[in-house]
């Protein structure tokens, strides 16, 4: 069945430390009366939105922050349900201020693009919005309010002077407030009948006692913020850029900020200590949710842009893992073995489990760090815009590294400052050595980090449109980037490519068990069981992703159908240009003018063709 795509999409970013306080604004004036010519009703389009933009940025002081700017910067993101509704106003009142300006049929189709998304962020917004509810800063596996606030702190807020420090240590003053109005959300979800599952408790609790241990809190080594601070004031001393008796006034200040942390997080304890006894296990669904089914169909349409139904996601994902399987066979056959079964036990052999210790952490971000490095070299016969900034793979913080847990990618700063960053969980078991390859070419080059580096360098076009992204694009291209590897020869051995093979078999299961315990009743350790058999992945890790699913549900399906779509896009356009067909060209199409919904993507592609064609 022939996927049908809609213009409906979400950035999945934290709903909680990125929500959008939108004020009223007054309409947006410009000074002179634009042509009646596409190219100038363009620039006048353009010129609005940038000014809109403009408006958003002052009330998102985290997303100021993440652009390299220091507007806002002693500031957190107002997460209260009152400046949710605003965003949602705001939006809404944004689109209609364009479309009383504008004629969209006078703009040109690249500018219709533009004046398409910007009014569908308005709707994505109000989606979102009224999902709310299920969405409690707590709830979320990767995104709990408890570790993402320090987690931006230490790795997005750079300090590059003095008023970045200052900045910073104003953040930490402000950190216990927004905690007060996340317990508060929280309980308004519980009240609802919305609670986070059992394990997810736990590890706020965990999670929230690491914070708060050793220096400034207690006696033993310094704690993620302490050691944060110390080493980002250290670092503006050795460079000439503050005295030693500033910094040290600087620091006491930092630490005085810390300390008062602890009743903040002593308050998410016994929170999370009395929901415990409630939190369920075993079966935690969307089903097992008020209005579930609604819920998770909604979250489907926002994650995937299309309109498949759950049993229909279920089956597509069966259909791709078994033709997955046969590929694997195949390629083990090649590799002189009997089948996909037999290789893996061969690899089992060969790289036995064992734990991380140090001197395979850095076996691991070296060769890592290599491979990145030689995926850049390989790029130019495929892409005409390439990254311009740093990329780094690095271990994931502390408290929030889990065994198993997903690497995840980060965009550099406009301005190249803050490299592009691949964060990975160095903790549990190793795994195999071949796998790693196909991990950094989905979240470093040529997926996320390179992807995130030509977005934000953007300088045609709206500014929002650097800034807005959707889950089957962005992911769709990640997966599509694995299967690019191969082509551009990155891989080492047929071992490595039997491992891109493996990764891809990971995402047509999330398919099958994201709807499986969302849609059809089934329980965790179903997931678990099916992820680690058929998946084929660790149990520690298929226990971290499946909990993953479970407070996140509907995000996993967009990888896999946007790499689809992507793959079905290039198909088209290479059987319509034939010797005409140009990788580079397609490429940029792709990823160099930002992220965009699937349909989009889809009659931008068809709208390439045409113009190919001569």
């Amino acid at each position: 069945m022939k996927p049908v795509f809609r213009p409906i999409a979400r950035n999945v970013v934290c709903a909680f430390a990125l929500a959008l306080a939108m004020p009223a604004f007054p309409l947006v004036v410009e000074s002179a009366a634009a042509q009646q010519t596409p190219a100038s009703e363009d620039a006048a389009l353009t010129a609005f939105l940038d000014a809109e933009f403009e408006a958003w940025v002052k009330t998102q002081p985290q997303l100021a922050t993440r652009l390299g700017r220091k507007d806002g910067g002693d500031k957190w993101n107002d997460p209260s349900e009152a400046a949710a509704a605003a965003q949602v106003k705001w939006r809404q009142d944004s689109v209609a201020r364009m479309k009383v300006k504008f004629d969209r049929a006078k703009l040109s189709p690249e500018a219709q693009v533009n004046y398409d998304i910007w009014e569908l962020e308005a709707e994505r917004a109000a989606m979102q919005h009224a999902n709310r509810i299920y969405r409690p800063p707590f709830y979320s596996r990767l995104y709990s309010a408890h570790s993402q606030l320090p987690d931006f702190l230490i790795n997005t807020h750079t300090v590059a002077d003095e008023t970045d420090l200052k900045n910073y240590i104003a953040r930490l003053r402000g950190m216990p407030a927004v905690l007060v109005v996340a317990i508060e959300r929280t309980k308004a979800s519980e009240a609802a009948g919305i609670r986070a599952p059992k394990f997810q408790v736990e590890t706020i609790i965990s999670g929230s006692e690491k914070l708060t241990s050793g220096a400034p809190f207690s006696d033993g080594p310094d704690a993620a913020l302490w050691a944060d601070v110390k080493a980002k004031t250290e670092a503006l001393v050795s460079s000439g850029k503050l005295a030693r008796a500033d910094a040290d006034g600087y620091l006491a200040e930092a630490h005085e900020a810390i300390v008062a942390l602890k009743p903040a997080y002593d308050r998410i304890i016994a929170w999370a200590r009395t929901s415990l006894p409630n939190a369920p296990s075993g079966k935690v669904g969307a089903l097992t949710l008020p209005e579930g089914t609604t819920y998770y169909a909604n979250e489907l349409k926002l994650n995937t842009t299309t309109d498949y139904t759950a049993e229909q996601i279920h089956q597509i994902g069966l259909s791709e893992v078994a033709r997955i399987e046969a590929e694997q066979d195949a390629l083990a056959r090649q590799a002189g073995f009997q089948d996909r079964s037999a290789y893996y036990a061969e690899r089992a052999r060969l790289y036995p489990p064992r734990p991380f210790d140090d001197a395979a952490r850095k076996e691991y971000l070296d060769s890592a760090n290599a491979f990145v490095k030689h995926t850049r070299s390989l790029l130019d016969p495929y892409f005409n815009t390439l990254p311009a900034y740093g990329i780094e793979v690095v271990r994931e913080p502390a408290f929030s590294e889990v065994a198993g847990g997903a690497a995840h990618a980060s965009a550099p700063s406009p301005d190249g400052k803050r490299p592009a960053r691949t964060y990975v969980h160095l903790v549990g078991t190793v795994p195999d050595p071949a796998a790693k390859y196909t991990l950094m070419c989905h979240e470093a080059v040529p997926g996320h980090n390179m992807q995130g580096d030509i977005q934000v360098r953007q300088k045609s076009g709206p500014k929002f449109r650097a800034v807005t992204g959707y889950v089957a694009f962005g992911e769709g291209w990640a997966l599509y980037a694995e299967s690019l590897c191969k082509e551009m020869n990155a891989f080492p051995d047929i071992a490595a490519d039997f491992m891109r093979l493996d990764a891809e078999l990971f995402r047509a299961a999330r398919l099958v068990v994201d709807t499986g315990l969302h849609a059809k009743g089934w329980t965790e350790d179903q997931a678990v069981e099916y992820m680690n058999t058929t998946g084929r992945q660790p149990i520690e890790r298929s226990r971290s992703e499946i909990r993953r699913y479970i407070t996140l549900p509907g995000q996993a399906t967009g990888y896999k159908m946007g790499m689809l779509k992507i793959v079905e896009l290039r198909q088209k356009a290479e059987k319509a240009l034939g010797a005409k067909f140009d990788i580079k060209g397609f490429h940029d199409l792709l990823i160099a003018s930002g992220s965009q919904p699937l349909s989009i993507l889809e009659r931008r592609v068809d709208d390439w063709i045409q113009r190919s064609r001569g």
